[in-house]
C-alpha cells in the first residue's frame, strides 16, 4: 500500500490550499540540503531516494483522507483540488550512495507548487534519517578496515520503519548482513544471528544449549560463549565440535567485558585446539570508535555486530536538512533571514580533482569535473528502473575511497566545503539587491 499523502505537516496543506484558491499553478523548484554539518562528521551519504521516487509516483489523495481534510475544516472547493492533485513534476538527485557535503542539493523538485510544498516533509523525513544512518553506518565500515559488520539495531531503533531503514541504509554502505528477516526479504540482504543468553540459561548446562543449538542449526552454527565465563564457554564450544563433528563455517560469539583481551584468549584456546577456522564474532553496544579501537589494537576479531548506537546514529542522531525555495515560475528567489540564507536557483554540485563546486544547473561543467546531480523523475515518472542497493553500494565504495583523509578521520573530522561557483555567486548578489529593493529594504 503505497504511503498516505497526509504524511505531510499541517502548514504544508494550508500553504497548499492557499496556492490553490488563487491559481497559483506556475511550477516551483525547491531544493533539499544540509546547511550544515555535524561537528563529528566529515562527510555525508546520499540515501532514501528509492523510497522518495515511489512515494512522488504514487502521490494522491483518497476519498477517506478527503473526508479527514473536510472533518479539518477544509472546504469542498480545497478538497476537489486537492483530489485532483498528482505529483507530475520532475526530481533531479544525487544517486544513492555518492558522498555528499554541507550545502549541496540532495534533490531538487520542479513542480506545481502546491504538490510540491505538499511532498516537502515526507521528502525531508526519509531523505534525512536515511542520509544520517548510511553516514553513521559508513563511520563504522571505515573503522572495521575490512572486517565483517552486521546490522544487529532492529530492537533498538526508534520504530520498525526506521529499522527496515537501517537495515537497506547499512547494506547500501557495505554491512554484509542484517538480523532483521523482513529487511532481508524485502531488500535481498544476507541475514545473520546466534542465540540469546536466554537460549544459555533455559537449559540445564551451557553444554546441553550448545549441543541442541548445534544439532538443529549444523550449517549455521555460532555459540554465544560469555553467559557465565567466557574461557569456559569456548572451551565447551569446542567439545561441542568435536563431539557432533561440526565443520564449515562455525563461529564463537564475545558480547560482554573486554573484548580485546577476551578475544585473543579465546583465539589461543581454540588455535591450540586446532580450530583456527572457527571465526570470532563480537557485539555488545559497540560502535565506530569502539571497533577502530579493536582493529587498531590487533584484537582477533574476524566480525561485529553493531547495533544501538548504529541504528540511533547515537553521537548525531540529526542533520540540519531543509527543503528551500530556489525559484518560482522562472523567477529565482532567495531567503535572507540571519544563519540562514539561501541561494537562488536550480543548482548543481560539479565534482572535480580540487574539490566541489557548487553552480547553476545550466552552466558548463567545469573542466575535469562531474556532475552529481542526475533526472530520476520527469513528468512524475522515473527516468529509469528502481536501482539495486548493489549499485548503490559501488558508487559508494568508489566515492569513499577519493575523501580527503582530513574528512575520513573518525576523531575531529574536517569536511570540505565545496565553492560556490562565479554564476552563482554573480546570481545571488542580483537576486539579493532585487529582493531588497522590491520589499522597500533599498
Amino acid at each position: 500500500m503505497p504511503p498516505s499523502a497526509l504524511l505531510t505537516d499541517l502548514y504544508e496543506l494550508n500553504m497548499a490550499a492557499s496556492y490553490l484558491r488563487r491559481g497559483m499553478d506556475r511550477e516551483a523548484t525547491f531544493s533539499l540540503f544540509v546547511r550544515r554539518m555535524p561537528p563529528n562528521r566529515g562527510f555525508l551519504v546520499a540515501a532514501g531516494l528509492e523510497p522518495c521516487l515511489a512515494f512522488l509516483e504514487s502521490f494522491r489523495f483518497e476519498e477517506d483522507e478527503l473526508a479527514h481534510l473536510a472533518e479539518l475544516g477544509y472546504d469542498e472547493d480545497t478538497l476537489e483540488a486537492f483530489g485532483r492533485l498528482r505529483f507530475t513534476g520532475d526530481v533531479w538527485a544525487v544517486p544513492e550512495g555518492r558522498i555528499v557535503y554541507a550545502d549541496e542539493p540532495l534533490l531538487e523538485v520542479t513542480a506545481p507548487i502546491a504538490v510540491a510544498q505538499l511532498v516537502e516533509t515526507y521528502l525531508l523525513n526519509v531523505v534525512t534519517f536515511q542520509t544520517t544512518i548510511a553516514s553513521k553506518a559508513a563511520r563504522c565500515v571505515l573503522a572495521a578496515r575490512g572486517k565483517d559488520l552486521v546490522d544487529f539495531a532492529f530492537r533498538r531503533t526508534q520504530g520498525v520503519d526506521a529499522a527496515m531503514a537501517v537495515a537497506r541504509t547499512t547494506a547500501m554502505v557495505g554491512f554484509v548482513a542484517t538480523s532483521n528477516v523482513e529487511a532481508g526479504r524485502r531488500y535481498g540482504i544476507p541475514v545473520a544471528g546466534t542465540m540469546a543468553h536466554s537460549f544459555i540459561e533455559a537449559f540445564p548446562t551451557e553444554r546441553d544449549a550448545f549441543a541442541a543449538f548445534a544439532a538443529d542449526h549444523p550449517t549455521r552454527t555460532t555459540f554465544l560463549v560469555d553467559t557465565y565465563d567466557t574461557p569456559n564457554g569456548v572451551r565447551t564450544a569446542i567439545q561441542v565440535i568435536r563431539e557432533l563433528g561440526l565443520a564449515g563455517r562455525l563461529g564463537i560469539r564475545l558480547d560482554s567485558g573486554d573484548l580485546d583481551a577476551l578475544s585473543r584468549q579465546a583465539r589461543r584456546i581454540l588455535d591450540e585446539a586446532g580450530l583456527p577456522h572457527v571465526r570470532i564474532f563480537a557485539s555488545g553496544g559497540l560502535d565506530e570508535m569502539d571497533v577502530d579501537r579493536l582493529v587498531r589494537a590487533g584484537a582477533p576479531i574476524d566480525a561485529f555486530g553493531i547495533g544501538t548506537k548504529m541504528g540511533t546514529s547515537a553521537d548525531a542522531p540529526y542533520l540540519d536538512s531543509v527543503y528551500k525555495l530556489v525559484e518560482f515560475d522562472g523567477r529565482p528567489v532567495l531567503k535572507l533571514s540571519t544563519a540562514k540564507a539561501t541561494l537562488p536557483g536550480r543548482k548543481q554540485v560539479f565534482r572535480g580533482p580540487e574539490g566541489d563546486v557548487l553552480g547553476l544547473r545550466d552552466e558548463p561543467v567545469p573542466p575535469g569535473h562531474e556532475p552529481l546531480l542526475v533526472p530520476v523523475m520527469r513528468g512524475g515518472r522515473r527516468t529509469g528502473p528502481p536501482e539495486t542497493l548493489a549499485e548503490a553500494r559501488r558508487r559508494f565504495e568508489a566515492d569513499l575511497a577519493a575523501v580527503p583523509e582530513p574528512a575520513r578521520r573518525l576523531a575531529d573530522p574536517e569536511p570540505p566545503a565545496p565553492r560556490v561557483s562565479d554564476a552563482l555567486q554573480a546570481l545571488a548578489g542580483s537576486v539579493r539587491e532585487q529582493t531588497l529593493r522590491r520589499v522597500g529594504v533599498l
